[in-house]
């Protein structure tokens, strides 16, 4: 019997429910045995497609500018900002795709891309702003004991003198949340150069999935009572790991960033998978599904299907996540 035709008596069978999730946890924890959790530090390369294809090359360049940033971190902190929008403006007046207030700007704006003029609205001048600021709150808290980037991080949070005077990452939440969020996020852009952690919850949201076989498709549908039970793609694998204590964004997209990413030849059972019309761009992915094994996940397709198996290796397959709880914790709640 091959893996697929394995996966799929499984779970097709109700009866075969309890012995179904014995098996994916065995199967899970014994590939988790061997295997290690990617490696942190500078230098990070950024995840295929993590950022779009229009900011990539900023990123990676600026992302290096100096030791105590690397490009998923600046990635990170960009993503934290705005989801990559370049006119993304808040009530605070904080404006562009890196988030500066006007008087940050006035200080801190560079002219990134040398056209004589610092515009917060263009990203050519807004990012590379971003990573110059980060170093230079970095040379302020060079010499205050502790990891360099999270001092840098609490003072972009904070302000350096709270990180000098408390000789690291201050004692406030909102600063240390701040601080965990961005290195978190951080882990969800760099392509891991490891095999990463399995995740612990991962029996229990396909044990959710399988239950929801033959369901009806409905856009937009999150399975409430109202709407029959149906899901769309997304709201089929937020229920899926929610039932198990995990709350990940509602769009597939924001989902991509709930975790690292392993490589097609490292899947396990449990891993979301994605679909976009654009390879180059995360923010373009379409469709999501929650891989099995033996290259099938399930999903919801599109109306007028059911919630199915379906194979993963398609034109469209963007790469997959490795969802962890702390990951998802870290996600905006908009973007």
């Amino acid at each position: 019997m091959t893996v697929r035709k394995a996966w799929i008596v499984a779970t097709a069978a109700v009866s075969a429910g309890a012995a179904f999730m014995m098996a994916l946890v065995i199967g899970v924890y014994l590939v988790g045995g061997s295997a290690t959790s990617g490696a942190g530090g500078a230098g990070k390369a950024l995840a295929k497609g993590a950022v779009p294809a229009a900011y990539q090359t900023l990123v990676q360049k600026w992302g290096n500018l100096c030791s105590a940033i690397n490009p998923a971190l600046l990635a990170a902190q960009l993503y934290q900002e705005s989801g990559f929008n370049p006119r993304a403006q808040s009530a605070a007046a904080a404006q562009g795709i890196a988030q500066f207030i006007p008087g940050t700007w006035a200080t801190h704006g560079i002219d990134g891309d040398g056209d004589g003029d610092r515009d917060v609205w263009d990203p050519n001048d807004a990012i590379p702003s971003a990573a110059s600021y980060d170093c230079q709150l970095a040379s302020y808290v060079k010499d205050v004991p502790g990891d360099i980037t999270h001092n840098m991080l609490a003072a972009y949070n904070a302000g350096a003198y709270a990180v000098i005077r408390y000789g690291g990452v201050p004692p406030y939440s909102e600063t240390r949340n701040y601080v965990k969020t961005i290195t978190t996020l951080e882990e969800s852009f760099a392509a891991p150069v490891s095999r990463v952690d399995p995740s612990e919850q991962a029996a229990g949201a396909i044990y959710y999935a399988q239950k929801k076989l033959g369901t009806p498709y409905l856009w937009g549908g999150n399975g409430t009572a109202d709407q029959g039970g149906r899901f769309d793609c997304s709201g089929l694998s937020k229920a899926a790991y929610g039932s198990v204590g995990i709350t990940l964004p509602r769009v597939a997209n924001d989902q991509y960033n709930a975790g690292p990413h392993p490589r097609r030849s490292e899947l396990l059972p449990g891993d979301l998978v994605f679909f976009s019309t654009d390879l180059n761009n995360s923010r373009a992915i379409h469709h999501v599904g929650i891989y099995v094994g033996g290259g099938y996940m399930i999903n919801a397709p599109y109306t007028g299907a059911v919630i199915r198996f379906d194979p993963i290796d398609t034109a469209e397959y963007f790469g997959a996540t490795r969802v962890t709880e702390d990951g998802a914790k870290a996600l905006p709640t908009t973007v």
